[in-house]
């Protein structure tokens, strides 16, 4: 149980007398973080929610934005950490198809899963297994439905070892004029529950996901996992969108979280209404079940319906037609009450406001004391350093992640895995980009500048593809809100998300909250995830792959000496310390702008674009050369810099807000008309056929494109082998 005292003292005075033992499990889980948001409300509400493009902010199962005339985007974004760790194959499975069924419940059809990961080290032995299986569990579930799987991240660092973060995207098209929304407005409508059967599975699942881990959470805590079933997922998606073809829905919501306890109330209230809930007409999987078990069991593939009794025999017909359960377990009453009876016996009776509205807590906030220890660097030759980065488990090729995963699926991905973010067909015209983004160490060493990069890179991302970003969308992974530090490192990358967001005028339209990702004192690295989704016309689509040899390299944006916390440092250096990459608001922002406004003026002219992250300019420009099987010969005497640099500073330092934009040769002299004066930038080499040539004045890098492609894209198959 996760209520508090003041909280059992406020369900008393409320309620006018003690709870029974369903209504106090009701309302235990309803009270959980992982419902309830009660660490976490007074900071989000920093964000910015609204927007020209908006037409759903937070506050449903997802957030919907405007992409044509007349198609809408429906994504959300949702974590499935704790129950990865103690069952990574069905719990990343349940993660899937709890996400993909809140896009369905706007009426939207899935169209795009991506997953952002963080694990232990593959060294470690339960790290890779955790690893193997999320994996599995993703790919099996996304393939058996039919949805792609197209983009995401991935992070290994040890603070992962026994928490991994498993958090998963999903985005669906619907047409504006059938969207729904996860409410009962409709006084006398009823609730048909229709899906899978509810089973023992799952039960407290939320509170679960609210307290630490320990080390015999494997064992205790997995009956709190769901048990995934993407076979009947597929029949429940087909039913759905018959149901809403067919019949006049008031309103549709997922059972996830909280299960039948969360749907009915928060459908009920949100329609400034309440429920009547008949338990004996719940389909159940099990005999014997108690109140208790069927009302806190999270059982998957269910889904609620405010539906007319007048339609209640056509939508069993449909139910019937797809092989599910089906019921109608209750009405929409004009009370805001909960009542659930059990025959003639009233076994649950309180106000809607004891499941829907939890009382906030204030929590404490206390910056952690930076501790910043003497070091001496090693010396380090630059080709053995880029080896050993492209190389790294943070930087190495993903390929061996998403060649498993079905990317092609519905024919609509036109840039796949492996680019600064997917790029997915609307129509002949139009197409919209998405990507996830989070540097967990730089949030680490400073949560602000962290947070605020990781929501810069995303929408970079989008702009490196020819986008204009639209929305964007998060899942705020930390440790234990009721330590002060935790909660003020949460405080600070909400801080330093929302000024970026609101720099851009890109809103947040949806998002989650994952606090308590800790196993006996070890806490995560602080995580926000952001995912960006942008607009694009199908003629300007960008991808990072050199095209043309003679092709001039330009680097815009200023570098600055920015190493603490870089993969440089991580990697060759052994050293996590310091003060990461600063955000420069403005500077980024006029950066990314030129970016944007370069796309829409030379389309044609410029040939590839990638924003530069990981590892810094010689990673980026080694990651488009292995990617397209090109060289370079690059001089970096003229690089643009907003001090003093080292020669490591220039190869390595992770300066937010930098691109490499390629451009034809005869086309520099227009460009410059544009860039002069505006932003810092340097044409700083040429595309070649082959050889990875870099100079600083003397040579300091000569390699063969074949040897950077072998030292990147053989670490996961190794370790994995």
């Amino acid at each position: 149980m996760v209520l508090t005292d003041d909280e059992l003292k406020y369900i008393d005075e409320v309620l006018g007398r003690k709870p029974n033992e369903l209504e106090l499990g009701m309302m235990d889980v309803m009270f959980s973080e992982h419902c309830s948001y009660k660490s976490s409300k007074p900071i989000l509400r920093n964000f910015p929610t609204e927007g020209p493009d908006v037409i759903l902010g937070p506050g449903d199962d997802a957030g919907i934005v405007s992409l044509t005339d007349d198609y809408a985007l429906a994504i959300g974004m949702e974590s499935h950490n704790h129950p990865s760790a103690v069952e990574p194959y069905g719990g990343a499975g349940t993660g899937i198809g709890g996400i993909v069924r809140d896009i369905i419940s706007m009426g939207a059809r899935p169209v795009v899963l991506l997953d952002a990961l963080r694990f232990g080290h593959m060294s470690d032995q339960r790290s890779k297994y955790i690893f193997d299986y999320v994996v599995k569990g993703i790919s099996d579930y996304g393939n058996r439905i039919g949805v792609p799987t197209v983009g995401g991240e991935i992070e290994f660092d040890d603070n992962f070892q026994y928490n991994p973060m498993v958090n998963v995207v999903c985005a669906g098209l619907v047409k504006k004029d059938e969207i729904v929304y996860g409410s009962a407005p409709v006084v006398g409508d009823v609730f048909l529950l229709m899906g899978g059967t509810t089973g023992r599975d799952g039960i407290h699942g939320v509170t679960f996901a609210s307290e630490e881990l320990t080390s015999k959470s494997e064992i205790e805590d997995r009956p709190a996992v769901q048990v995934a079933d993407p076979f009947t997922k597929k029949r429940v998606m087909e039913a759905t969108y018959e149901l809403l073809d067919t019949l006049d829905i008031h309103g549709v919501k997922d059972l996830g979280g909280g299960g039948l306890t969360c749907c009915l109330s928060e459908m009920a209230d949100k329609g400034g209404n309440g429920s009547l809930i008949d338990l004996n007409k719940i389909p159940l999987r099990e005999e014997n079940m108690t109140p208790y078990e069927i009302m806190l069991s999270e059982s998957q593939e269910r889904m609620v319906f405010a539906i007319s009794p007048d339609d209640v025999e056509k939508a069993f017909e449909i139910c019937e037609k797809h092989d599910l359960s089906h019921a109608v377990i209750g009405t929409i009453i004009d009370k805001r009450e909960f009542i659930i009876k059990d025959g003639d016996e009233e076994i649950c009776h309180a106000p809607n406001i004891l499941f829907t509205e939890a009382p906030i807590i204030e929590r404490e906030a206390k910056e952690p004391e930076k501790v910043i220890e003497d070091v001496t660097l090693k010396d380090v030759n630059p080709q053995e350093a880029l080896l050993s980065l492209i190389a790294s488990e943070n930087i190495t090729s993903k390929e061996w992640v998403y060649s498993q995963y079905d990317h092609e699926v519905q024919l609509r991905t036109i840039v796949k895995p492996g680019d600064d973010a997917a790029v997915i067909k609307v129509d002949s015209d139009t197409s919209f980009t998405i990507g996830t983004d989070c540097n967990s160490t730089h949030v680490l060493l400073n949560p602000y500048d962290g947070a605020a990069a990781a929501v810069l890179e995303s929408i970079n991302n989008s702009i490196s593809m020819g986008g204009r970003p639209l929305a964007l969308v998060d899942c705020l992974n930390f440790g234990n809100p009721e330590k002060s530090e935790v909660f003020w490192q949460f405080k600070e990358a909400v801080r330093g998300m929302s000024d970026v967001a609101n720099k851009f005028e890109v809103p947040f339209i949806s998002g989650n909250v994952s606090f308590y990702n800790e196993t006996e004192g070890v806490t995560v690295n602080p995580s926000p995830i952001v995912g960006t989704v942008g607009k694009l016309n199908n003629n300007y689509i960008k991808t990072m792959t050199f095209k043309n040899k003679g092709d001039l390299v330009l680097i815009i944006g200023n570098t600055y000496s920015e190493l603490d916390g870089s993969q440089y440092y991580k990697t060759v250096q052994d050293i996590v310390q310091g003060y990461p990459p600063k955000i420069r608001i403005d500077e980024n922002y006029e950066t990314s702008m030129m970016i944007k406004d370069l796309i829409k003026e030379y389309n044609d002219d410029i040939t590839a674009v990638h924003d530069i992250s990981k590892g810094g300019l010689l990673v980026a420009l080694s990651l488009m050369s292995i990617k397209s099987g090109m060289g370079v010969n690059i001089d970096l005497k003229d690089i643009p810099c907003g001090e003093e640099l080292s020669l490591t500073d220039k190869l390595f330092s992770e300066t937010n807000g930098r691109f490499i934009v390629t451009v034809k040769e005869d086309k520099l002299d227009d460009m410059k008309l544009l860039l002069e004066g505006n932003v810092p930038f340097a044409v700083i080499g040429t595309v070649s056929d082959d050889g990875f040539v870099v100079k600083d004045n003397d040579e300091i890098i000569n390699i063969n494109v074949d040897e950077l492609v072998k030292a990147n894209t053989t670490t996961i198959e190794t370790h994995m082998a």
